[in-house]
């Protein structure tokens, strides 16, 4: 007697190429419930619906279509076992094979925005995760596949042995479809809860060499069924992403997200910018960038939010860089590159999409917060001095200040021509942090724009900046003595400008 599959699929990408193979080259009959058993039929393939083989019609809407003993029966027997064997005899219950499912896109409908409570209930799916979970349970005996990357991995295995995928195949299989219910509950529950739970899952990735240090064990987990962000990423070269490399590109994905409508780059070390900048094109940003600390960008990370063209690739050949990434790399790009084989290149088309939220663990619990993605909008900002900023100094503060956002506070950043020049970042007081970013940016700094993520206490601060040729300072402000630091802007001749939006990084 053939195989028996069920294929019972929200996501129908690679259904058919799949359900093809088994047919012909594996001699499986399908079963299949609603809208996949169409899309088959229509494919022209030979499929028995669900409700025809179980004798029970589809009800409530399309609710319970696959919750039957001939379907549940089939998916649980054990081969090995005489008594399951009688009672599917007894019933007239063919085993299963073979269980391809995946649920419907409830994630996806929440993520959208105006769905209504009753629109995201009927996304959750009941008897998808059953027929998952059970045939998880039954690997011994069966093989389940919950994720359209799988198809070609088990078709292999049927080629390679004969026709049956081997049991290590199938542990890891159903280790997926477990993985991929639990992630499915907390999704729902999550949303159910609202803030009043909060649930993190994951699926590995990939083990990671170690974390911050080599004594620490890592691992990087994927969120959600559908590969996002950095998951999503393609890696043209290179050694194997590590830990820090992963926190270091996060980081310079969010500075180079504020930038979409002028070329830009950013050289990441230890999650703060070495240099950052615009340019009419990218390798212009990125020599900007690179020259705006030359000696701290050894060994950085490179984030673009232009293709790579063969002009910047053979800029990036010429230091050593742990990774770059980019939208897209042209072909003759890549080759120049290939030349520094050890970088790792990436390409992710989405650089401007990050988590909603930020978790932190602390010891009996973690800490949730919605991530700062508050867009900068310098026409809401106050001009408390009497001196008003041209055009040019306004855009230029406002790219000190998007700059600034993502510094570890306290943060200072000194800026001109659209590119950093000195970065004070992570100091305990703010007086410090301006000493080093003036200190950094030498005699560059007549001239040029001044931004702090946080309030100056006092004027000390605007006076050292003046001192140092500042002309033109952007701030939250909301300090008690704001008055101090205006009135000495105002005799020292300086532009200010509150934001009212504080970008403390901890």
């Amino acid at each position: 007697m053939a195989r028996l599959a069920l294929l019972s699929v929200s996501n129908k990408t690679g259904l058919i190429d799949l359900a093809r193979s088994l047919v012909e080259e594996f001699d499986f009959d399908l079963i299949s419930s609603g809208g996949t058993a169409q899309v088959l039929l229509d494919a022209g393939l030979p499929v028995t619906k669900v409700a025809d083989y179980t004798g029970s019609p589809e009800i409530l809407g399309g609710r319970v279509k696959t919750l039957h003993p001939r379907i549940h029966g089939g998916i649980l027997a054990r081969r090995d076992v005489p008594q399951d064997i009688t009672d599917l005899e007894n019933n007239q219950i063919r085993p299963i094979d073979l269980v391809v499912v995946n649920l419907y896109p409830f994630e996806e409908t929440i993520a959208k925005s105006g769905v209504t409570l009753s629109q995201a209930v009927e996304q959750i799916d009941i008897g998808g995760p059953a027929m998952l979970r059970a045939s998880s349970k039954n690997f011994a005996h069966l093989a389940v596949l919950c994720d359209p990357a799988q198809y070609g991995e088990y078709l292999q295995e049927l080629r390679q042995n004969n026709g049956v995928a081997s049991l290590e195949f199938r542990q890891k299989a159903a280790l997926k479809g477990f993985s991929h219910t639990a992630s499915y509950d907390q999704a729902i529950a999550s949303y159910l809860a609202g803030t009043q739970q909060y649930t993190l899952s994951g699926t590995q990735l990939q083990s990671l060499r170690y974390g911050e240090n080599p004594h620490q064990p890592a691992a990087w987990y994927q969120t959600g069924t559908t590969p996002t962000g950095w998951a999503a990423a393609t890696k043209l070269q290179g050694k194997e992403l590590s830990y820090n490399n992963l926190v270091d590109l996060e980081a310079a994905r969010r500075i180079i997200a504020e930038f979409t409508d002028t070329p830009a780059a950013t050289i990441i070390k230890h999650t703060n910018p070495c240099g950052t900048a615009l340019g009419n094109t990218i390798v212009e940003a990125y020599q900007k960038a690179f020259n705006a600390d030359s000696v701290s960008a050894f060994g950085g990370i490179v984030a673009l939010n232009r293709p790579i063209d063969n002009h910047t690739a053979t800029e990036l050949t010429k230091t050593f860089l742990e990774c770059v990434v980019a939208p897209s790399c042209e072909a003759d790009a890549q080759e120049i590159l290939a030349a520094k084989s050890k970088v790792r290149v990436l390409t992710l088309a989405d650089l401007s999409s990050g988590s909603k939220d930020t978790a932190k663990a602390i010891a009996g619990g973690f800490l949730v917060q919605a991530s700062d993605d508050v867009i900068a909008d310098s026409s809401q900002w106050q001009v408390v001095t009497e001196r008003q900023p041209t055009a040019d100094e306004l855009a230029e503060l406002l790219f000190a200040w998007k700059v600034c956002k993502h510094v570890k506070s306290n943060a200072i950043v000194v800026t001109s021509d659209r590119t950093t020049l000195g970065v004070g970042a992570g100091q305990m007081n703010r007086v410090g942090s301006v000493k080093i970013a003036l200190e950094q940016a030498g005699e560059k700094t007549k001239g040029a724009t001044l931004a702090s993520d946080g309030f100056f206490p006092f004027d000390d601060s605007v006076r050292t900046a003046a001192a140092a040729g500042i002309t033109a300072i952007v701030q939250p402000g909301g300090s008690l003595r704001d008055q101090d630091s205006i009135k000495a802007a105002n005799e020292l001749g300086l532009v200010m400008t509150l934001t009212g939006v504080r970008h403390f990084l901890h």
